[in-house]
């Protein structure tokens, strides 16, 4: 099979709407695409070593550690840790650090996840919609799905009132939208921001 190749859309063109055959593997094609050139800048997994994973371990844990308090969890003199940090953050393997708030406390009590069909799965459409979900603060995350659906949200907001004015207000007004479903969290039975490090660098 010959190699695939990135290219940029050619927004002289008119758009044309994929063969619903070819949908799933045009989308899968486009975001691979997109992920050769971020991780074209990443640093390789070969190149970290045990200090490298213990330094990411203590960030997941606890981004507000002193430089200080990294260097003796991780048993480094807190000059090299700080240049190992430091290529870690110029590589994107570290992208941000964050401080995570508690929704609930904050009246975000309502998490739903909602599912979203588009008319049609052009270039420029596809586009408008990720641009929209970026712009849209209720968007805790959005995925590009293969299946049923197209993309699958995840919303907070603070009650049923506030949900129906997004998606009513928003969502459905979004441009390319044909079909909305949505499905309430009853309970969190589990939430983590930490990637399991050791068990994804054992398997390479």
């Amino acid at each position: 099979m010959p190699p695939l190749r990135c290219r940029s859309p050619d927004h002289s063109r008119e758009a044309t709407e994929y063969p619903a055959e070819h949908i799933v593997g045009v989308r899968v094609l486009r975001h691979m695409c997109r992920m050769r050139r971020a991780l074209q800048h990443a640093m390789p997994v070969s190149r970290l070593d045990a200090i490298d994973i213990r330094i990411l371990a203590a960030l997941q844990d606890d981004a507000s550690l002193t430089n200080v308090d990294l260097a003796r969890r991780v048993g480094l003199s807190p000059s090299p840790c700080l240049a190992r940090v430091r290529a870690l953050e110029e590589s994107e393997v570290i992208l941000r650090r964050v401080t995570l708030l508690d929704p609930v406390k904050l009246g975000a009590s309502v998490s739903v996840f909602i599912q979203v069909t588009l008319e049609k799965q052009t270039e420029p459409v596809l586009e408008a919609f990720e641009a929209a979900m970026a712009s849209f603060p209720e968007v805790m995350e959005c995925y590009l799905m293969t299946g049923d659906s197209d993309y699958l949200l995840r919303v907070v907001v603070s009650d049923t009132v506030a949900l129906q004015h997004f998606i009513v207000g928003r969502l459905s007004k979004t441009r390319g939208v044909a079909n909305i479903r949505s499905s309430f969290a009853l309970k969190q039975v589990k939430y983590k921001t930490a990637l399991p490090i050791n068990d994804l660098i054992d398997r390479k």
